[in-house]
């Protein structure tokens, strides 16, 4: 079975890894946004209770979310396993998951914070059709412009680089504890996150497939 979480600052690249490594392991690939999504969307009495919170513009409880996440891992698609991205982000949504489910695997993917400003800074988005584009690696046709619409792209405050730093001092703050607590059961993996996404996933795939120490 592959019970695996993903763990990495924003801009780390987790998202699509985690969405590779699912199609070939045939799990479900789980983020919190997608659940709780998918929850509303399905129109359930949890969903409808998240929907309360996030149309007040609040943070939906932790309680509310790992509620959430056991209706989602009671479907048959996660028998098999699930992967988790970006959950959880502390300690004690690690100690509250473990009541839930076991883990098999945790992978943090580390990367220096100069990539990390670089790979956050150059991201534009259309705010009409919400397509994301990238200054270096994704680039418009015509420079500024969405190629669906021709939109004004913009770059959204947290992709700022003073908001970024924030945004990692504050992830690094929360996440040193969660690891250390992953490392000291023996299920932390470390992913070098730099390089090609495809260097990126062979590193992945190895450290799925390893054996325990």
């Amino acid at each position: 079975m592959h019970r695996i979480a993903f763990l990495g600052p924003p801009g780390a690249g987790k998202g699509t890894q985690a969405a590779e490594l699912a199609q070939a392991l045939r799990i479900p690939h789980l983020s919190t946004g997608d659940l709780l999504r998918g929850a509303v969307g399905a129109g359930s009495p949890l969903g409808r209770e998240a929907d309360g919170y996030m149309r007040a513009g609040k943070l939906v409880p932790d309680a509310l979310v790992l509620q959430i996440l056991a209706e989602r891992l009671a479907g048959a698609d996660a028998r098999a396993g699930f992967l988790l991205d970006g959950y959880p982000r502390n300690l004690a949504q690690a100690e509250t998951l473990a009541t839930l489910t076991p883990l098999d695997r945790v992978l943090s993917f580390e990367i220096p914070t100069d990539e990390l400003v670089r790979r956050l800074s150059g991201r534009r988005t259309c705010p009409v059709c919400q397509t994301a584009y990238h200054l270096v690696s994704k680039p418009p046709k015509v420079a500024g412009r969405c190629d669906r619409d021709g939109t004004e792209l913009i770059q959204r405050p947290d992709d700022r680089p003073e908001a970024i730093e924030v945004r990692l001092r504050v992830y690094a703050e929360q996440t040193a504890p969660l690891l250390d607590h992953y490392r000291r059961q023996g299920l932390l993996r470390a992913i070098d996150a730099t390089g090609t996404p495809a260097e990126v996933a062979g590193r992945v795939r190895r450290a799925v497939e390893s054996a325990p120490p």
